[in-house]
Protein backbone atom coordinates (compact mmCIF):
# COMPACT_ATOMS: atom_id res chain seq x y z
CA UNK A 1 0.00 0.00 0.00
CA UNK A 2 1.92 3.59 -1.08
CA UNK A 3 2.86 5.39 1.41
CA UNK A 4 0.56 8.64 1.76
CA UNK A 5 2.53 12.02 3.66
CA UNK A 6 -0.10 13.61 5.94
CA UNK A 7 0.43 16.90 8.14
CA UNK A 8 0.02 16.79 11.42
CA UNK A 9 -3.53 17.45 12.55
CA UNK A 10 -2.50 20.04 14.69
CA UNK A 11 -1.38 21.74 11.83
CA UNK A 12 -3.28 20.90 8.93
CA UNK A 13 -5.70 23.61 9.07
CA UNK A 14 -3.49 26.43 9.06
CA UNK A 15 -2.00 25.02 5.30
CA UNK A 16 0.74 27.29 3.73
CA UNK A 17 1.19 31.17 5.03
CA UNK A 18 -1.24 33.98 3.38
CA UNK A 19 2.62 35.40 3.09
CA UNK A 20 3.99 32.99 0.79
CA UNK A 21 0.95 32.61 -1.12
CA UNK A 22 0.80 36.43 -1.81
CA UNK A 23 4.65 36.78 -2.01
CA UNK A 24 4.55 34.08 -4.96
CA UNK A 25 1.50 35.44 -6.64
CA UNK A 26 3.84 38.82 -6.98
CA UNK A 27 6.51 37.34 -8.58
CA UNK A 28 4.12 35.11 -10.89
CA UNK A 29 2.30 38.65 -11.58
CA UNK A 30 5.27 41.18 -11.78
CA UNK A 31 3.28 43.07 -9.02
CA UNK A 32 4.85 45.23 -6.28
CA UNK A 33 4.90 43.64 -3.45
CA UNK A 34 3.14 45.59 -0.51
CA UNK A 35 2.55 42.16 0.80
CA UNK A 36 5.02 40.43 2.94
CA UNK A 37 6.64 43.20 5.64
CA UNK A 38 10.01 43.31 4.89
CA UNK A 39 12.33 46.69 3.84
CA UNK A 40 13.33 46.03 0.01
CA UNK A 41 16.53 48.55 1.17
CA UNK A 42 19.73 47.22 3.45
CA UNK A 43 20.17 47.72 7.00
CA UNK A 44 23.10 49.45 8.20
CA UNK A 45 26.99 49.12 7.41
CA UNK A 46 27.66 49.39 11.28
CA UNK A 47 26.02 46.06 11.66
CA UNK A 48 27.16 44.38 8.44
CA UNK A 49 30.76 44.95 8.92
CA UNK A 50 30.67 43.95 12.72
CA UNK A 51 29.43 40.73 11.54
CA UNK A 52 32.07 40.54 8.80
CA UNK A 53 34.77 41.32 11.31
CA UNK A 54 33.43 38.53 13.43
CA UNK A 55 33.71 35.80 10.83
CA UNK A 56 37.18 36.74 9.91
CA UNK A 57 37.97 36.82 13.31
CA UNK A 58 36.96 33.13 13.29
CA UNK A 59 33.54 33.83 15.24
CA UNK A 60 32.08 31.02 12.99
CA UNK A 61 30.95 27.67 15.52
CA UNK A 62 27.84 27.39 18.20
CA UNK A 63 27.26 30.56 20.57
CA UNK A 64 26.48 29.26 23.72
CA UNK A 65 22.55 28.60 23.84
CA UNK A 66 21.17 31.50 25.89
CA UNK A 67 23.39 34.08 23.68
CA UNK A 68 27.00 34.94 22.45
CA UNK A 69 27.80 37.25 26.28
CA UNK A 70 28.47 40.27 24.05
CA UNK A 71 24.86 40.58 22.97
CA UNK A 72 23.30 39.47 25.55
CA UNK A 73 24.61 42.28 27.55
CA UNK A 74 23.77 44.66 24.96
CA UNK A 75 19.98 43.66 24.87
CA UNK A 76 20.17 44.23 29.12
CA UNK A 77 21.59 47.28 28.41
CA UNK A 78 19.01 48.66 25.91
CA UNK A 79 16.43 47.27 28.02
CA UNK A 80 17.38 49.02 30.98
CA UNK A 81 17.61 51.88 29.15
CA UNK A 82 13.86 51.68 27.27
CA UNK A 83 11.68 50.43 30.32
CA UNK A 84 13.97 51.46 33.34
CA UNK A 85 13.89 47.45 34.41
CA UNK A 86 17.30 46.14 35.53
CA UNK A 87 18.23 42.29 34.12
CA UNK A 88 20.85 39.83 34.58
CA UNK A 89 22.13 39.46 31.01
CA UNK A 90 22.94 35.63 31.77
CA UNK A 91 19.93 34.70 34.06
CA UNK A 92 17.13 36.74 32.16
CA UNK A 93 18.14 37.16 28.26
CA UNK A 94 17.58 34.39 25.50
CA UNK A 95 18.87 35.00 22.55
CA UNK A 96 16.53 33.09 20.14
CA UNK A 97 16.34 32.51 15.83
CA UNK A 98 14.45 35.79 15.25
CA UNK A 99 11.56 36.59 17.54
CA UNK A 100 9.71 33.94 15.37
CA UNK A 101 11.48 31.49 17.42
CA UNK A 102 11.12 33.11 20.56
CA UNK A 103 7.37 33.13 20.27
CA UNK A 104 7.06 29.15 20.12
CA UNK A 105 10.12 29.25 22.63
CA UNK A 106 7.54 30.77 25.17
CA UNK A 107 4.27 29.15 24.18
CA UNK A 108 6.25 25.62 24.60
CA UNK A 109 8.08 25.68 27.42
CA UNK A 110 5.57 27.59 29.57
CA UNK A 111 1.94 26.21 28.02
CA UNK A 112 0.47 22.68 29.02
CA UNK A 113 -1.72 21.29 26.54
CA UNK A 114 -5.55 21.53 27.46
CA UNK A 115 -4.59 25.08 29.26
CA UNK A 116 -5.76 28.81 27.45
CA UNK A 117 -4.36 31.32 26.33
CA UNK A 118 -5.68 34.28 25.35
CA UNK A 119 -4.84 36.20 22.06
CA UNK A 120 -5.60 39.62 20.42
CA UNK A 121 -7.03 39.07 17.42
CA UNK A 122 -6.22 39.93 14.22
CA UNK A 123 -2.94 38.13 15.55
CA UNK A 124 0.44 37.04 13.49
CA UNK A 125 -0.50 34.00 12.14
CA UNK A 126 2.63 32.14 14.56
CA UNK A 127 0.53 32.76 17.26
CA UNK A 128 -2.15 30.62 16.79
CA UNK A 129 -0.42 27.98 15.03
CA UNK A 130 1.88 27.99 17.96
CA UNK A 131 -0.72 27.18 20.48
CA UNK A 132 -2.16 24.64 18.62
CA UNK A 133 1.35 23.33 18.54
CA UNK A 134 1.40 23.52 22.16
CA UNK A 135 -2.27 21.38 22.05
CA UNK A 136 -3.54 24.76 23.97
CA UNK A 137 -6.96 26.01 23.48
CA UNK A 138 -6.89 29.51 21.81
CA UNK A 139 -9.80 32.26 23.28
CA UNK A 140 -9.73 35.56 21.31
CA UNK A 141 -10.40 39.29 21.78
CA UNK A 142 -11.34 41.09 19.08
CA UNK A 143 -9.73 44.37 18.07
CA UNK A 144 -12.25 46.39 15.94
CA UNK A 145 -11.48 49.05 13.61
CA UNK A 146 -13.04 52.66 14.80
CA UNK A 147 -16.51 54.10 12.42
CA UNK A 148 -13.82 57.22 11.54
CA UNK A 149 -11.06 57.42 9.08
CA UNK A 150 -7.55 58.00 11.28
CA UNK A 151 -9.31 56.09 14.24
CA UNK A 152 -7.16 53.26 16.17
CA UNK A 153 -8.69 49.72 16.47
CA UNK A 154 -9.59 48.90 19.95
CA UNK A 155 -11.73 46.23 21.73
CA UNK A 156 -14.24 45.72 24.26
CA UNK A 157 -13.03 45.88 28.11
CA UNK A 158 -15.66 43.46 29.10
CA UNK A 159 -14.77 40.77 26.71
CA UNK A 160 -11.66 40.31 28.38
CA UNK A 161 -12.52 40.47 31.40
CA UNK A 162 -14.43 37.72 30.47
CA UNK A 163 -11.90 36.28 28.98
CA UNK A 164 -9.34 36.17 32.34
CA UNK A 165 -11.97 35.36 34.21
CA UNK A 166 -11.77 32.01 33.46
CA UNK A 167 -7.79 31.75 34.42
CA UNK A 168 -5.87 30.88 30.80
CA UNK A 169 -2.52 30.25 31.27
CA UNK A 170 -1.12 33.09 29.48
CA UNK A 171 -2.07 36.34 27.01
CA UNK A 172 0.03 36.77 24.26
CA UNK A 173 -0.34 41.17 23.50
CA UNK A 174 1.63 42.34 20.42
CA UNK A 175 1.99 46.20 20.85
CA UNK A 176 3.16 48.29 18.24
CA UNK A 177 0.16 45.57 16.30
CA UNK A 178 0.60 43.65 13.26
CA UNK A 179 -1.18 44.02 11.40
CA UNK A 180 -3.28 46.99 12.66
CA UNK A 181 -0.87 49.22 13.31
CA UNK A 182 -2.16 50.01 16.87
CA UNK A 183 0.00 51.10 19.91
CA UNK A 184 -2.12 49.58 23.40
CA UNK A 185 -2.25 53.18 25.69
CA UNK A 186 -1.07 52.76 28.85
CA UNK A 187 -4.44 52.98 30.25
CA UNK A 188 -5.10 49.71 27.77
CA UNK A 189 -1.89 48.08 29.24
CA UNK A 190 -2.64 48.93 33.29
CA UNK A 191 -6.12 46.85 32.32
CA UNK A 192 -4.22 43.59 30.98
CA UNK A 193 -1.74 43.72 33.44
CA UNK A 194 -4.15 44.21 36.73
CA UNK A 195 -6.21 41.29 34.85
CA UNK A 196 -3.04 39.30 34.66
CA UNK A 197 -2.38 39.88 38.70
CA UNK A 198 -5.48 39.10 39.52
CA UNK A 199 -6.21 35.98 37.83
CA UNK A 200 -2.36 34.52 38.17
CA UNK A 201 -1.66 35.00 34.34
CA UNK A 202 1.41 35.05 32.55
CA UNK A 203 2.06 37.44 29.47
CA UNK A 204 4.01 36.88 26.33
CA UNK A 205 4.41 40.55 24.59
CA UNK A 206 5.73 40.75 21.11
CA UNK A 207 7.10 44.15 21.14
CA UNK A 208 9.21 43.57 17.83
CA UNK A 209 8.20 47.39 16.61
CA UNK A 210 8.67 49.03 19.49
CA UNK A 211 11.08 51.62 18.03
CA UNK A 212 8.79 52.15 15.30
CA UNK A 213 6.17 54.52 16.48
CA UNK A 214 4.64 58.10 15.20
CA UNK A 215 2.56 59.67 17.43
CA UNK A 216 4.39 61.39 20.36
CA UNK A 217 1.44 61.47 22.30
CA UNK A 218 1.30 57.52 21.91
CA UNK A 219 4.16 56.14 23.37
CA UNK A 220 5.09 52.46 23.12
CA UNK A 221 5.45 51.01 26.43
CA UNK A 222 6.09 48.20 27.67
CA UNK A 223 3.58 45.34 29.69
CA UNK A 224 6.49 44.43 31.63
CA UNK A 225 7.01 47.87 33.40
CA UNK A 226 3.53 48.26 34.66
CA UNK A 227 2.82 47.32 38.55
CA UNK A 228 2.69 43.33 39.18
CA UNK A 229 4.14 42.65 35.62
CA UNK A 230 8.41 42.48 36.29
CA UNK A 231 8.19 38.40 37.13
CA UNK A 232 5.21 37.64 35.03
CA UNK A 233 6.21 39.19 31.86
CA UNK A 234 7.97 37.25 28.44
CA UNK A 235 9.05 40.31 26.49
CA UNK A 236 9.89 38.89 23.12
CA UNK A 237 11.91 41.49 20.29
CA UNK A 238 14.44 41.20 17.76
CA UNK A 239 16.67 42.99 15.87
CA UNK A 240 14.84 42.82 12.51
CA UNK A 241 12.35 45.73 12.28
CA UNK A 242 14.25 48.22 13.66
CA UNK A 243 17.21 47.99 11.90
CA UNK A 244 15.99 46.51 8.49
CA UNK A 245 17.58 43.75 9.02
CA UNK A 246 14.90 41.08 8.63
CA UNK A 247 16.98 37.87 7.07
CA UNK A 248 19.29 38.13 9.64
CA UNK A 249 17.03 36.18 12.05
CA UNK A 250 18.26 37.53 15.89
CA UNK A 251 16.14 38.01 18.57
CA UNK A 252 15.36 37.42 22.23
CA UNK A 253 13.14 37.29 25.22
CA UNK A 254 13.59 38.94 28.61
CA UNK A 255 11.96 37.66 31.40
CA UNK A 256 12.24 36.75 35.21
CA UNK A 257 14.49 33.50 36.33
CA UNK A 258 11.86 30.77 36.66
CA UNK A 259 9.62 32.27 32.95
CA UNK A 260 13.59 31.82 31.84
CA UNK A 261 13.83 28.57 32.54
CA UNK A 262 10.11 27.93 30.79
CA UNK A 263 11.75 30.16 27.50
CA UNK A 264 15.36 28.16 27.76
CA UNK A 265 13.70 24.35 27.87
CA UNK A 266 12.04 24.85 24.42
CA UNK A 267 15.06 26.99 23.16
CA UNK A 268 17.68 24.30 23.72
CA UNK A 269 15.43 21.92 21.37
CA UNK A 270 14.37 24.25 18.56
CA UNK A 271 17.44 25.78 17.50
CA UNK A 272 19.37 25.81 20.68
CA UNK A 273 22.07 28.53 19.15
CA UNK A 274 21.66 32.05 16.89
CA UNK A 275 24.11 32.11 14.37
CA UNK A 276 27.73 33.63 16.23
CA UNK A 277 28.49 36.31 13.46
CA UNK A 278 25.15 37.96 13.49
CA UNK A 279 24.91 38.13 17.26
CA UNK A 280 27.78 39.74 17.46
CA UNK A 281 26.50 42.50 14.89
CA UNK A 282 23.66 42.62 16.21
CA UNK A 283 25.60 43.71 19.86
CA UNK A 284 27.08 46.28 17.58
CA UNK A 285 24.15 48.00 16.19
CA UNK A 286 21.98 47.67 19.49
CA UNK A 287 24.61 49.96 21.14
CA UNK A 288 25.79 52.41 18.34
CA UNK A 289 22.58 52.43 15.99
CA UNK A 290 20.20 54.98 17.90
CA UNK A 291 20.99 57.53 14.65
CA UNK A 292 19.74 54.94 12.47
CA UNK A 293 16.58 53.98 14.42
CA UNK A 294 15.68 58.40 14.98
CA UNK A 295 16.35 58.58 11.17
CA UNK A 296 14.13 55.08 9.62
CA UNK A 297 11.02 56.52 12.16
CA UNK A 298 11.32 59.70 10.41
CA UNK A 299 11.31 58.40 6.80
CA UNK A 300 8.21 55.50 8.11
CA UNK A 301 6.40 58.59 9.10
CA UNK A 302 6.88 60.24 5.72
CA UNK A 303 5.87 56.54 4.06
CA UNK A 304 3.17 56.02 5.85
CA UNK A 305 1.66 59.18 5.12
CA UNK A 306 1.77 59.28 1.01
CA UNK A 307 0.60 55.31 1.33
CA UNK A 308 -2.23 56.32 3.61
CA UNK A 309 -3.41 59.58 1.06
CA UNK A 310 -2.63 57.59 -1.40
CA UNK A 311 -5.23 54.89 -0.38
CA UNK A 312 -7.54 57.71 0.69
CA UNK A 313 -7.90 59.47 -2.54
CA UNK A 314 -8.72 55.94 -4.15
CA UNK A 315 -11.64 55.89 -1.72
CA UNK A 316 -10.76 53.52 0.60
CA UNK A 317 -11.11 54.20 4.59
CA UNK A 318 -7.70 54.29 5.88
CA UNK A 319 -6.87 53.40 9.55
CA UNK A 320 -3.38 55.80 9.96
CA UNK A 321 -1.21 52.80 11.92
CA UNK A 322 0.28 54.62 15.44
CA UNK A 323 3.29 52.06 15.20
CA UNK A 324 4.52 49.19 13.38
CA UNK A 325 4.91 49.62 9.30
CA UNK A 326 1.65 48.18 7.53
CA UNK A 327 -1.81 50.30 7.29
CA UNK A 328 -5.17 48.64 7.01
CA UNK A 329 -7.63 50.22 4.97
CA UNK A 330 -11.45 49.37 3.98
CA UNK A 331 -11.36 48.17 0.12
CA UNK A 332 -15.82 47.67 0.50
CA UNK A 333 -16.35 50.90 -1.42
CA UNK A 334 -14.47 49.35 -4.39
CA UNK A 335 -16.79 46.62 -4.81
CA UNK A 336 -14.24 43.76 -5.83
CA UNK A 337 -14.83 40.80 -3.37
CA UNK A 338 -13.86 40.08 0.33
CA UNK A 339 -10.63 40.67 0.87
CA UNK A 340 -9.23 37.09 -0.43
CA UNK A 341 -10.44 38.19 -3.78
CA UNK A 342 -9.43 41.72 -3.60
CA UNK A 343 -6.06 40.77 -2.97
CA UNK A 344 -5.72 38.18 -5.76
CA UNK A 345 -7.37 40.75 -8.32
CA UNK A 346 -5.43 43.93 -6.98
CA UNK A 347 -2.09 41.74 -7.85
CA UNK A 348 -3.20 40.21 -10.75
CA UNK A 349 -5.29 42.96 -12.60
CA UNK A 350 -3.22 46.27 -10.75
CA UNK A 351 0.16 44.63 -10.19
CA UNK A 352 0.26 45.90 -6.35
CA UNK A 353 0.13 42.95 -3.61
CA UNK A 354 -1.89 43.25 -0.42
CA UNK A 355 -2.35 40.75 2.48
CA UNK A 356 -6.10 39.91 3.31
CA UNK A 357 -5.96 40.07 7.03
CA UNK A 358 -9.58 37.65 7.33
CA UNK A 359 -6.72 34.47 7.71
CA UNK A 360 -5.69 36.60 11.34
CA UNK A 361 -9.47 35.92 12.58
CA UNK A 362 -10.54 33.33 14.09
CA UNK A 363 -14.06 34.34 12.82
CA UNK A 364 -12.44 35.34 8.70
CA UNK A 365 -15.72 37.57 8.27
CA UNK A 366 -14.33 39.87 10.71
CA UNK A 367 -11.45 41.14 8.49
CA UNK A 368 -13.75 40.58 4.73
CA UNK A 369 -13.60 44.23 4.42
CA UNK A 370 -10.17 44.82 5.05
CA UNK A 371 -6.71 45.06 3.51
CA UNK A 372 -2.89 45.35 4.54
CA UNK A 373 -0.68 47.54 2.93
CA UNK A 374 3.22 47.40 3.94
CA UNK A 375 4.91 50.63 3.46
CA UNK A 376 8.28 49.78 4.39
CA UNK A 377 9.98 49.98 1.20
CA UNK A 378 11.46 52.31 -1.10
CA UNK A 379 10.27 55.91 -2.22
CA UNK A 380 10.39 54.38 -5.74
CA UNK A 381 8.56 51.44 -4.83
CA UNK A 382 5.61 53.34 -3.23
CA UNK A 383 5.41 55.83 -6.21
CA UNK A 384 5.04 52.50 -8.42
CA UNK A 385 2.84 51.17 -6.88
CA UNK A 386 0.30 54.41 -5.97
CA UNK A 387 0.61 54.74 -10.10
CA UNK A 388 -0.68 51.39 -10.75
CA UNK A 389 -2.98 52.13 -8.17
CA UNK A 390 -4.62 54.93 -9.98
CA UNK A 391 -6.42 52.11 -12.09
CA UNK A 392 -8.59 51.44 -9.08
CA UNK A 393 -9.81 55.42 -9.41
CA UNK A 394 -12.55 53.97 -12.00
CA UNK A 395 -14.34 52.13 -9.49
CA UNK A 396 -14.58 54.39 -7.03
CA UNK A 397 -18.08 54.68 -5.60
Amino acid sequence: MPFKPAVADRLAPFGTTIFAEMTRLAMEHGAVNLAQGFPDFDGPELAKQAAIEAIRAGRNQYARMPGDPVLNAAIARKWRRDSGLEVNPDAHVTVTSGCTEAIPAAILGLVNPGERVVLFEPYYDSYRACVSMAGAIPEFITLRPSSSDEGPFTFDPDQLRAAMRGRPKAIILNTPHNPTGKVFSREELALVASLCVEHDVIAITDEVYSELVYNPALPHVSLATMPGMADRTVTLNSLGKSFSLTGWKIGWAIASEPLTRAVRAAHQFLTFATCTPMQLGAARILTEGDAYVRELVASYTIKRDFLAAALRDLGLKVHVPDGSYFIMADHSSLGMGDDVEFCRRLTREVKVAAIPPSVFYDDPSNGRSLARFAFCKQDRTLRQAVDRLQALRHRRA
